[in-house]
């Protein structure tokens, strides 16, 4: 059965179970309607995926692989900030009138830095380290910069990448500040999957472990009977991840990857998102 399925489940249960609400207390989500929205919480969530078997995306419900590949690919490929780059709509909610985000995201890892070898932006670095100095314990980017903060329409959750390579296999640490776990956590942990396998498949190396560590992880208060639903439920075996030929990171397209075997159960609600 899913792995990632269980890990998500164990998550909420703990959560729910063990968490502290913040009801209260004065937030700054709100709902559509403007009534604020609030979460209970747990602080310092660890999960570990291994790549090299399953891939790990949700059975319990639909997770939209290819709209979570094309994000992964409009911040770490086109290195953008516009909703005009991107092909779905989840960022509308936090674009300005010209479609930007500000300096968020794809802004950062797209800004070139001096380095001994010469100017590389955060992504070409990754990639450089990895081909030709594999056993830095320096490779990592960070999108958190607080010089910009202020020209960011919302400030980076999924924020820092590590990498490390270990006798020619990759493995990575992603650093989230805030998760919204129904509506974001999987989406997450598949976009940063591929990116592993991406970055391994571009320099050579062999796609490891993912590990995600989570400062907040939350529920919102309208999401808790969303999320008592889904853990009634069994997991379904999980898919593998089939990535075309190509070796060049900029190659990759939302089609270059397809999930083999991958069935879900139902799930016909609108789940509300908090802005």
């Amino acid at each position: 059965m899913s792995y990632a399925d269980d890990v998500f489940k164990a998550n909420c249960l703990d959560i729910l179970k063990n968490g502290t609400w913040d009801t209260g207390l004065n937030v700054r989500p709100k709902w559509a309607d403007g009534k604020a929205a609030h979460t209970i919480k747990k602080f310092g969530l660890v999960n570990r995926y291994c790549l090299s078997s399953e891939f790990p995306i949700l059975t319990l419900r639909r997770t939209f692989f290819k709209s979570a590949v094309d994000e992964l690919l409009w911040i770490w490929q086109k290195k953008s900030n516009n909703i005009s780059d991107l092909n779905s709509r989840i960022w509308n909610s936090w674009a300005d009138k010209n479609g930007s985000i500000g300096k968020a995201y794809g802004y950062q890892l797209g800004i070139k830095h001096k380095y001994p070898e010469g100017m590389f932006d955060q992504v070409d670095r990754v990639i450089f380290e990895l081909k030709h100095n594999p056993q830095s314990r320096r490779i990592l980017t960070n999108m958190y910069v607080h010089a910009d903060l202020s020209e960011m329409n919302l400030y980076p959750c999924a924020y820092s990448m590590t990498f490390n390579v270990s006798h020619g296999v990759l493995n990575a640490i992603l650093n989230q500040r805030s998760q919204d776990m129904l509506t974001a956590n999987n989406w997450n942990v598949c976009q940063y999957a591929v990116l592993v396998h991406m970055l391994a498949a571009s320099c050579g190396l062999k796609a490891g472990e993912l590990v995600h560590v989570i400062a907040d992880a939350h529920i919102y208060d309208r999401h808790v009977p969303l999320v008592e639903e889904l853990l009634l439920r069994e997991p379904l075996p999980g898919p593998q991840l089939v990535i075309d030929g190509t070796a060049d990171f900029y190659a990759f397209t939302t089609e270059s990857f397809s999930l083999k075997g991958y069935s879900f159960h139902p799930f016909e609600h609108v789940i509300p998102v908090a802005i």
